[in-house]
């Protein structure tokens, strides 16, 4: 699986620190069991206020599980639920002209539901919604933050497709 969130919308809730911005969260996965793929992420944000500078970054890795399909559970035919976590360093520092300004950089921990429309068999439209919490060293020890990220995963054929193809 390959893809990225391309239009994450936070709300920051960090003390001094509220605010609004867009993230870029490129990821890419490989299916170690049925319905559970783990992979690298990175986590790259800008917002600029006027006077005021919002940076933050992470790498690490995550975890998705897709829930069982059922009749019940399907949205809209072709969407599957999934819940993901992922874990790594992560940073937020925080500029104001005239304010001090505020980092954290530490260990890094979030959670998650999230869906997925198959606009094909292998390509899906993703919405996830996630908690995210920073703690670590700094002059603000933790951040916490909730993403509601919008993007598109691709979903490469596996290994058994291929063995497939290759005794055909």
């Amino acid at each position: 699986m390959w893809g990225a969130s391309v239009s994450n919308i936070g709300l920051d809730l960090q003390k001094g620190n509220t605010g609004f911005s867009f993230d870029l969260t490129p990821k890419v996965g490989y299916f170690i069991a049925d319905d559970f793929a783990i992979g690298p992420e990175i986590i790259i944000g800008l917002n600029t206020n006027s006077g005021s500078t919002l940076f933050n970054y992470g790498v690490g890795g995550f975890g998705r599980y897709f829930l069982t399909n059922t009749t019940e559970t399907e949205v809209v035919r072709g969407s599957r639920w999934f819940v993901e976590a992922n874990a790594g360093l992560v940073g937020t520092n925080f500029k104001n002209e005239g304010q001090a300004s505020s980092n954290t950089n530490g260990l890094g921990i979030g959670f998650g539901p999230g869906i997925s429309y198959f606009v094909t068999d292998r390509i899906a439209l993703e919405g996830l919604l996630k908690y995210n919490l920073g703690v670590g060293f700094g002059n603000s020890t933790t951040t916490n933050r909730l993403n509601l990220g919008i993007g598109f995963q691709i979903y490469l054929p596996g290994k058994q497709l291929a063995d497939r193809v290759k005794n055909n």
